[in-house]
């Protein structure tokens, strides 16, 4: 019964610890529509935001190979001085690193 129950405990501290680590943005960038009955342009893909946000990135000097939107952030792979890659996240809008 006792080990069960330190299992339990366990699991529980484990998830939370997992959930606290998770960066989380909101995105406060207002949408901005006006409908007149004609349209120009298309609504932009997802493919198309992650080539918008990496050409940002890159214009402000990250060396991101690929970008994706995760939990509300952008989450950029970026290559490291030294070799290798690394995960970071940055504010959609603003382009703020998220720590």
């Amino acid at each position: 019964m006792t080990r069960h129950l330190f299992f339990v405990v366990g699991a529980l501290l484990l998830s939370v610890a997992s959930v606290r680590a998770a960066p989380f943005c909101i995105d406060d960038a207002p949408d901005f529509e006006i409908t007149t009955g004609f349209s120009i342009g298309q609504k932009f893909t997802e493919t198309d935001r992650n080539e918008f946000d990496l050409m940002h990135l890159r214009q402000l000097g990250i060396d991101a190979t690929r970008v994706e939107r995760w939990n509300g952030c952008i989450r950029a792979f970026v290559r490291k001085p030294e070799g290798g890659e690394e995960m970071q996240f940055f504010q959609p809008g603003t382009y703020e690193r998220v720590e």
